[in-house]
C-alpha cells in the first residue's frame, strides 16, 4: 500500500528540480506535478512521468508475486529452469501481456538439466541430507571414504580449502573429496579435485559467521555446463561438520542431464523509431530449492506491473521487455537471446536495464556503478552505462532515498549485454552479504544479517520481500523505462522527442560509500 510520504516523494520526482538529466526535455514545475487521477489505470495512455508513477505500484506486483508463489506450491515448492513451475510461470507472464496489448514471442534455448541429487552418509552415523547438484557437475553414482581437504571447523575458519592443487597431496584417488566454501572459485575446487582423482564433491557451506547465509545448504555454480567429469554436490556446515568425521563413507548421486528446451518471453511496443530500442530485463526462474519470490520473482512482477501500465504508450523508441529463462543455471537464457542476434539486431539496442532482486527484506537502495566510484569493475564497462546510473542516482536523490553502489559485475543478466558493447543499468538491494552497523543506520533493518536471510532457499516466498523497497524501486523502473522510450540521446547519441510534461531532477546526491567489492551478490559462483 502507498503511504502519503510515498505519494510526496513522488510529486517531487516530476515536480522539483535542482539540476537537469541531459536530453530530457524540461518544463516548468507546476506543468509536472499535475497528475491525473488514479481511477482506471488500466484504461489509461501513461505518456507522462507523473501518470505513470500514479498508476505502477507495489500492490499491483504484489499481485503477480502471489500468483508466482501459487504456481511454485502447485508445482512441488521451485520455478527452477526445466521444471513445471517454470513452464507455468511462462505461461502467467504471457497471459498477462497478451491481455495487456503488448507483442509477445517465445525464445526457446537449450538447456541441460539435472535434477535431484543424493547426498547421504553411510557412517560414523547414518543421515539422509538435502542437497542440489551444482550447475557444470558431471553425473555419477558414488559410494566411498571422505578425505577433509584442509577444512577449518572452529572459529575463526576462514579457509582456503581446494584452491590450491597442493591441498590435495596424498588425496587417495576414488574417495570423495570434501571442500569448504571459501577464499576461491567453486570451480577452482572441483577441478582440483578431479586432477586429484577424487570420484566425488561435497562443497558444504562456509561456517564463517552465524548467518543462515553462510551455514545453510549452499549449491552453487561451477561457471558453465560439463565443467567437471565428476558429481559435485552441496551441503550446510554442520552437515560439513559430519561429514568431517574420522571414519565418513557416503553416497552422492548426481543424476545425467537430460536437455529439456527452456523459453524467453519477449515483449515489444514497437516505438517510430525501430533502429533504436530501449530495453528491460529479469530473470524469471527460481533456484531448484524454493519459489524464487524475491529472487527474482521482485524483478519480473516489477516489469508485469510496468507493462500493464504502459501498454498505451505509442513511444518514440521501441520498448522491449524480457523475462529470461535458467538465469540461476548460469545466465543462459539471455546469453543465448544475445548469441542469437545478428549484429545489426544487436546494433538496434540502445540499453538495456536489468531487475534483478529489488524487493529485499534487510534490503539497502544500489546502483550498478557504470562509473566505478564505488570500486573497479572486473569487466569493461560501456559508454553510456554511466549516464543510465545517473539517471537512477538522480530519482532515488528526488525521493530523498539515499542509495549506494552494487558492483557493475556483469553477474547477472545483463553481462551477455555488456559484452557487446551496449550500455546496461540496473537496480539491486541485496543478497547474501551481510547488512553493515552502518548500512543498517541508514537504510534500517537488521545489521549482522544477510540483506535476503533466504537467498535461494525455501524460504524465499511471498514474505521474504520489503513492499517499501519494492514499491521505491518500481517507480524507479518506470521513470527510467519511459524516459528513455522518449529519448535515449544521454546514453547513445541518438536524438528522441522531448517528454510530456517533461521532467526535471536533482543533481545525484552521490552513494553513500559502504559497500565493499562484490555488491551485495556473488551470484554463486564464488566465496
Amino acid at each position: 500500500m502507498k503511504s502519503s510520504a510515498t505519494l510526496t516523494k513522488r510529486a517531487k520526482a516530476v515536480g522539483v528540480a535542482t539540476a537537469t538529466i541531459a536530453a530530457l526535455a524540461l518544463v516548468p514545475t507546476g506543468t509536472a506535478i499535475a497528475a491525473p487521477s488514479a481511477q482506471g489505470c488500466e484504461n489509461r495512455n501513461n505518456t507522462t512521468i507523473a501518470s505513470l508513477l500514479e498508476c505502477v505500484d507495489a500492490d499491483g506486483a504484489m499481485e503477480h508475486l502471489e500468483a508466482f508463489q501459487e504456481i511454485a506450491d502447485e508445482n512441488g515448492g521451485s520455478r527452477a529452469a526445466g521444471l513445471p513451475g517454470y513452464e507455468a510461470s511462462v505461461d502467467y507472464v504471457v497471459d498477462t501481456l497478451e491481455a495487456a496489448g503488448w507483442n509477445v514471442s517465445i525464445d526457446e534455448f537449450d538447456f541441460t538439466f539435472v535434477g535431484a541429487s543424493t547426498l547421504q552418509q553411510l557412517t560414523p552415523v547414518n543421515a539422509s541430507y538435502p542437497t542440489g547438484p551444482f550447475t557444470g557437475s558431471g553425473p555419477g553414482d558414488v559410494t566411498a571414504s571422505v578425505t577433509p581437504i584442509d577444512v577449518q571447523l572452529t572459529t575463526p575458519n576462514a579457509n582456503t580449502s581446494g584452491c590450491d592443487a597442493a591441498d590435495f597431496a596424498g588425496f587417495p584417488a576414488g574417495n570423495i573429496a570434501l571442500i569448504q566454501r571459501g577464499s576461491c572459485t567453486f570451480a577452482q575446487k572441483a577441478l582440483n579435485a578431479e586432477a586429484a582423482g577424487a570420484a566425488g564433491v561435497i562443497i558444504f557451506n562456509a561456517g564463517d559467521d552465524t548467518t543462515a547465509a553462510r551455514n545453510d545448504l549452499i549449491v552453487g555454480t561451477l561457471g558453465g555446463s560439463n565443467v567437471v567429469g565428476i558429481p559435485v554436490v552441496g551441503a550446510s556446515f554442520q552437515q560439513g561438520v559430519a561429514l568431517a568425521a574420522a571414519g565418513s563413507t557416503a553416497r552422492v548421486f548426481v543424476p545425467a542431464p537430460e536437455q529439456r528446451p527452456q523459453k524467453n518471453v519477449i515483449a515489444e511496443l514497437p516505438g517510430k523509431n525501430t533502429d533504436n530500442v530501449v530495453m528491460a530485463g529479469a530473470h524469471l526462474d527460481s533456484v531448484q530449492a524454493g519459489p524464487g519470490i524475491n529472487d527474482n520473482g521482485s524483478g519480473s512482477a516489477s516489469l508485469l506491473e510496468l507493462a500493464q501500465n504502459l501498454s498505451k504508450l505509442k513511444p518514440e523508441n521501441t520498448v522491449r521487455l524480457a523475462w529470461w529463462g535458467a538465469e540461476e543455471a548460469g545466465l543462459l537464457g539471455s546469453q543465448a537471446y544475445v548469441d542469437g542476434l545478428s549484429q545489426a539486431e544487436k546494433d538496434r539496442i540502445a540499453l538495456y536495464l536489468n531487475f534483478d532482486m529489488v524487493a529485499s527484506p534487510n534490503y539497502m537502495f544500489m546502483i550498478y556503478d557504470g562509473d566505478e566510484s564505488g570500486f573497479p569493475a572486473p569487466v569493461t564497462v560501456p559508454d553510456g552505462s554511466v549516464e543510465i546510473e545517473k539517471l537512477f542516482e538522480s530519482y532515488f536523490t528526488s525521493v530523498g532515498e539515499p542509495y549506494d553502489d552494487a558492483e557493475f559485475s556483469g553477474r547477472s543478466d545483463y553481462e551477455a549485454f555488456i559484452l557487446e558493447g551496449i550500455p546496461a543499468g540496473g537496480l539491486f538491494t541485496g543478497a547474501e552479504v551481510i547488512k553493515s552497523a552502518e548500512q543498517q543506520a541508514i537504510w534500517g533493518g537488521v545489521a549482522g544479517e544477510s540483506f535476503d536471510q533466504c537467498y535461494h532457499q525455501a524460504c524465499d516466498d511471498i514474505d521474504n520481500v520489503d513492499e517499501h523497497a519494492l514499491d521505491v524501486n518500481i517507480d524507479a523502473i518506470a521513470l527510467t523505462v519511459l524516459a528513455y522510450s522518449y529519448s535515449t540521446e544521454s546514453v547513445n547519441g541518438v536524438v528522441g522527442k522531448n517528454v510530456p510534461g517533461g521532467l526535471k531532477l536533482p543533481a545525484p546526491a552521490g552513494p553513500e560509500g559502504t559497500v565493499g567489492s562484490g555488491g551485495g551478490h556473488s551470484h554463486g559462483d564464488e566465496d
